[in-house]
């Protein structure tokens, strides 16, 4: 089924709430008392609101087949879970929570143990958590429904404004409390004082793996983009961009006879899916580049098959339209991914990890410092402008199909001269709207 914005909004604060109850009373029956697990002071846990909504969003289309139901709850809960944990340790300098004591788990993040929860969660959501709570919701009148919103996601946003700033402070990422009364003067240095000790004193019993020395000041690099940080990843994006879109090209000559776009961007070949995917891999897996080749390629093949099939469900949902159909392949998942392809993304993904990052991560390294940092964020820029127009492209491009008439507003003037039909069906040759 589809969801509307309201829809989704109660749908993560049931599921942040609920969530929250469960974490409280799991902890309450391990600890003997009641404990507030949640990161945030209010009784709600955002990753689980998050979760929830998430597989509303991605996971509704696939309710006629529980199995691969099951299977996606478990690959976009896992992630969620993964990319919290990562978040939180890389802003705090500590683990939140540390499977390490569990079998076949991913650094101490995820385990199968929870990613099985995951997966019977999305099953509980989609087949009857969904349609209680949205039963629920429509007994409430519209026009109150939404000012209860507003007064719920006003006090969360302070809370968790609150949150943050009290463990920056902590973990030693604010220098001084001084800076932390500056920033929330408006509500008197008392409030901020009594806040701010109030949430460390919270998280330490919820969380007491936490408790240690403020991180360490790092030291300035000597070389550029040393390690695996922003400037790395930003031209491990860039390079498999371009190398996504031109292996994607050459494949198609070889398969269908003819040359054929397939960038995702309106300006340059470039192909963003292969792009972010490129980096999904080095995040998650280069620190596995020793483990044998079939792990690689299982952990590439099920992390591959899963983004794609979110980047087609975004897609679709964006801008009304899916740029690859392979409802004509054997094994296909409502033919947005298929086995055969799944199987390539294992390929690539040992290829990539075991070969082309290394080779890439030295290459990248022998950049000059300064003009390196200078030529990165002029390509920074004109991606980000390329996604940008690209996205208004498609957006008034969909929107020309169901009505024709000339645009009467600027922009909507400027994309038709630019950016006609003809140009946009020769960038996306392969483009098919839907309802």
């Amino acid at each position: 089924m589809d969801y509307t914005v309201y829809q989704l909004l109660w749908l993560f604060l049931i599921y942040a709430f609920l969530g929250w109850v469960g974490e409280t009373a799991l902890a309450a029956l391990r600890k003997g008392r009641l404990l507030n697990r949640g990161f945030l002071s209010t009784p709600f846990s955002p990753v689980y609101g998050l979760g929830g909504v998430l597989f509303s969003v991605f996971l509704s289309e696939l309710t006629d087949t529980p199995f691969f139901l099951f299977l996606g709850g478990v690959l976009l809960g896992t992630g969620l879970e993964l990319l919290t944990g990562v978040v939180l340790e890389k802003l705090t300098g500590e683990k939140w929570w540390d499977y390490s004591d569990r079998k076949y788990h991913f650094n101490g993040y995820i385990c199968p143990h929870y990613a099985l929860i995951w997966g019977l969660c999305a099953v509980l959501c989609l087949f009857a958590g969904n349609r209680l709570a949205l039963f629920l919701v429509g007994l409430i009148p519209q026009g109150a429904g939404k000012l209860i919103l507003l007064a719920i996601y006003l006090v969360l946003g302070l809370d968790l404004l609150t949150s943050f700033a009290a463990l920056l402070q902590w973990k030693g990422r604010l220098a001084e409390p001084s800076e932390l009364s500056r920033f929330l003067r408006t509500l008197t240095r008392r409030l901020d004082n009594a806040l701010t000790r109030y949430v460390q004193r919270r998280v330490l019993r919820a969380y007491p793996t936490l408790e240690g020395k403020p991180r360490a000041k790092r030291e300035k690099a000597a070389v550029f983009a040393q390690g695996c940080g922003f400037y790395k990843l930003f031209w491990l994006f860039f390079i498999a961009c371009l190398l996504g879109d031109l292996i994607e090209t050459i494949f198609c000559r070889l398969t269908m006879g003819e040359w054929m776009s397939r960038s995702s961007l309106v300006w340059g070949p470039f192909s963003i899916v292969w792009g972010f995917g490129a980096v999904l891999l080095t995040v998650l897996l280069y620190r596995y580049r020793c483990r044998r080749d079939g792990y690689l390629f299982l952990m590439g093949t099920l992390a591959g098959g899963a983004y794609e099939y979110m980047c087609s469900v975004a897609s679709e949902i964006a801008f009304g339209s899916v740029f690859w159909d392979y409802s004509h392949i054997p094994f296909n998942l409502g033919g947005r991914v298929n086995l055969l392809y799944c199987f390539f993304w294992g390929i690539a993904t040992v290829l990539w990890i075991k070969y082309c990052y290394p080779f890439l991560s030295r290459w990248i390294e022998k950049l000059p410092m300064r003009p390196g940092k200078i030529l990165t964020w002029l390509l920074v820029v004109f991606m980000a402008a390329n996604m940008v127009l690209s996205a208004l492209a498609l957006g008034r491009f969909a929107q020309r199909q169901s009505d024709p008439a000339p645009a009467r507003d600027a922009l909507g003037q400027f994309l038709d001269g630019r950016f006609p039909d003809e140009r946009m069906d020769r960038i996306y040759p392969k483009i098919k709207f839907v309802d």
